[in-house]
């Protein structure tokens, strides 16, 4: 075998005479050559390709072969570095250099592989590639379907935004608990405005399947028309009113909307925190302490007021699709009108949840559009520019805002009907005096708190009615707040917008308690349509919250960059993770000054005699919070009662309590049979020190009427 001569497998006598004066002799050189370009090639990584076969010419040309290898050396680099077909390539070169058989050039330039292989090129076993490809990277296999699912999947599981509903879920199931160890039978704080509440959702969502014409004319308060709208309806949560049937079901999906609620809110103040420019863990200290604040814990059986989620939802959406943020300011190229639709059309949903917190959420937005176009104007004319807004955009808010003022209106027509039916139900100035807190209210818990509670004992006897009036919203808020003012994110103009926004908003809490409310409520109360409707002026401490948590997160976003400078500069890290640590201890602080004694009393049992009673019907004993039961009862097929508690009491039922006094009797017959009352159901278990404990025995076959004793606990009368 001649040395020399790599990419030969068989033994071959070399070429003399004219063969070896050949141009593909002269082309593959001497062995020394070869050898000196086999070192070249094995330097290169064996990338390097023969001129001849980079530039796609015949061997047999006679190009100088200095030339060749330096400009093969450049093209296999530039194009092949690395890979199997680089490697191949090489092997082709030095075949190209070896003798061609019978001295023919031109079968000599067929062993480049372009136009076919002589016969000992076929027999020969390659070296090169061989030695080379070991060292080649394999091709990545491509991917199943259900790699790639899987694979989107755990991007979904991990993403900020699954992990942030995730931890505001199971903080909402643990902050709230027991409210889902027995979801069927009990509920938070109390059994009365609770069992109204569930019964809202309940007829929503049948009346909406069945015949939604009927939608405010409701089965309770008979023969009262609009009677659905005698308080808020939290008609938002429908959807899930049209699952389940009867009280048990009812009850369930309460405790189901009511941690869910809790849920909506810390994670809706999370995303606005975060829109705005604060890093995760001061965003979760906005969330946390805007849903558990101390206050709320007296509001815990008032769903419509714990379902507020979607009101800083709807402006980190609505300031998400505009592109601006508080810590960044206006940036035109994150605009984007899908998150400004999404936005409204949260933000119709939170009002149509009730007027109660829906109102004054109305009229920010109504007052936030009204600055921002001034703003924007304002800049146009000082400029001479126009600032960037564009057609899709200004589209987005005109379509949007007019479905939110749209809905406000269909929900606002029927309280408009029952303001004109029942004009004595409108609130008046004195009704807000009485429900007003003093200055210390912002300082006294509530009784629901675990860690404020018993402390404030002695603060809350000195207020006239406490459970609208302790209004602490925490004193690691406060604190946190505070430090916010002096370290912070936050540019300083924008802490001292918040400042001022959180002594408004308090200004505005205490209703007449401030100068009378002659600078505050009282003007509102006058002018604003609706307005006169709130009768609690300390729900607006919700705004307050929501702006304290905000500078809290701007501190708390400072102090996380800063432990993140320190760490980094550290060397070695430690006790870099200690410092990190440390970060969590406001979100804890906020977290366990939420926490809550809130009880959950048992349901009382429907009586059997609720669940086949034909209306129109009238359950007594009746007043403002055993009704409230009856229309939880009602629930099994929703017969017309007359029953029903709300935010007033129509004078009817006032009347039909009067007389009823007396039943059964002539005269109350004769009275419930002008109503159109056909059943009466007296409960056994209520009668007691009632007119009705001597009554419920005696006689009726004089009253033309019938009497039938149901199970133990009542009797039912047929008129």
């Amino acid at each position: 075998m001649t040395s020399g001569q790599p990419g030969t497998g068989n033994a071959r006598p070399t070429p003399t005479g004219a063969a070896a004066e050949s141009p593909t002799t002269a082309a593959a050189g001497t062995p020394t050559q070869q050898n000196a370009m086999t070192k070249q090639v094995a330097a290169e990584g064996g990338t390097a390709v023969s001129a001849s076969t980079a530039k796609g010419t015949d061997a047999s040309k006679g190009t100088d072969p200095a030339k060749d290898s330096g400009t093969a050396k450049d093209s296999g680099t530039a194009k092949d570095s690395g890979t199997v077909d680089g490697a191949a390539k090489d092997s082709a070169a030095i075949k190209a250099s070896k003798p061609a058989k019978d001295g023919d050039p031109a079968k000599g330039a067929k062993a480049d592989g372009t136009d076919g292989k002589d016969k000992g090129d076929s027999e020969a076993k390659p070296v090169g590639p061989e030695r080379w490809e070991a060292f080649a990277s394999a091709p990545e296999p491509k991917p199943s379907i259900f790699s790639r699912v899987g694979r989107a999947v755990g991007r979904f599981l991990i993403h900020e935004w699954t992990l942030a509903a995730l931890g505001a879920l199971a903080l909402a199931v643990l902050m709230t608990w027991p409210t889902l160890r027995y979801p069927r039978y009990t509920l938070p704080q109390d059994y009365w405005d609770p069992s109204l509440q569930a019964w809202q959702m309940a007829w929503s969502g049948h009346i909406l399947l069945a015949e939604p014409a009927r939608l405010w004319q409701s089965n309770t308060f008979f023969p009262e028309l609009w009677s659905f709208a005698f308080s808020d309806t939290l008609l938002g949560y429908a959807p899930a009113g049209m699952l389940g049937s009867g009280p048990e079901d009812a009850v369930l999906r309460y405790n189901i909307m009511f941690v869910l609620a809790h849920a909506l809110a810390t994670l809706g103040a999370y995303a606005l925190a975060r829109q705005l420019g604060a890093g995760r863990i001061g965003a979760a200290v906005a969330g946390v302490s805007y849903t558990y604040a101390p206050w709320l814990l007296a509001q815990a059986g008032h769903l419509h007021v714990l379902s507020n989620g979607g009101i800083p939802l709807a402006l980190a959406m609505l300031a998400r699709g505009h592109g601006w943020s508080l810590r960044h300011g206006y940036r035109p190229e994150r605009r984007h009108d899908g998150w400004v639709y999404a936005g409204w059309l949260v933000a119709a949903w939170q009002l149509s949840l009730g007027f109660g917190i829906g109102l004054p959420f109305a009229y920010f937005l109504a007052g936030a559009v009204l600055v921002t176009a001034v703003l924007f104007f304002a800049r146009r004319l000082r400029t001479g520019q126009a600032v960037p807004f564009g057609r899709r955009l200004f589209a987005a808010d005109v379509l949007g805002g007019v479905l939110f003022a749209g809905v406000g209106l269909l929900m606002a027509f029927p309280f408009f009907k029952v303001t004109e039916l029942h004009p004595y139900a409108e609130r008046t100035i004195a009704d807000i005096s009485l429900f007003s807190p003093p200055a210390s209210g912002f300082v006294t818990a509530p009784g629901e708190s675990r860690i404020w509670g018993g402390l404030h004992e002695g603060a809350r006897a000195a207020l006239p009615w406490h459970p609208e009036m302790t209004l602490l919203p925490g004193f690691v808020l406060y604190a946190l707040a505070a430090g916010g003012l002096f370290f912070s994110v936050w540019r300083l103009r924008h802490r001292l917008l918040l400042l001022a926004g959180v002594l408004l908003t308090m200004a505005f809490a205490m209703g007449t308690r401030f100068f009378d409310g002659t600078f505050t409520y009282v003007p509102l109360f006058e002018h604003l349509p609706g307005w006169s409707g709130l009768r609690t002026p300390g729900r607006l401490m919700l705004w307050t919250t929501l702006l304290l948590g905000l500078l809290a997160a701007g501190a708390v976003t400072a102090l996380t960059d800063r432990v993140r400078e320190l760490t980094a500069q550290r060397i070695p890290s430690w006790p870099g993770p200690w410092l990190r640590m440390a970060t969590l201890l406001p979100l804890l602080l906020v977290t366990v000054e939420g926490l809550n004694t809130t009880p959950h009393p048992v349901v009382p049992t429907q009586p059997a005699a609720m669940r086949s009673a034909e209306g129109p019907l009238l359950v007594l004993p009746s007043s403002q919070s055993l009704d409230q039961h009856v229309m939880l009862w009602s629930t099994s097929g929703f017969p017309d009662v007359v029953n029903g508690g709300s935010g007033f009491t129509p004078r009817q039922l006032d009347d039909v309590r009067r007389v009823s006094q007396s039943f059964p009797d002539q005269t109350s017959v004769d009275y419930l049979r002008t109503l159109g009352v056909r059943t009466v159901v007296l409960l056994r278990g209520q009668v007691a020190g009632t007119p009705w404990e001597i009554n419920i025995d005696a006689p009726v076959e004089s009253l033309g009427i019938s009497r039938q004793e149901v199970g133990d606990d009542a009797v039912v009368y047929r008129l």
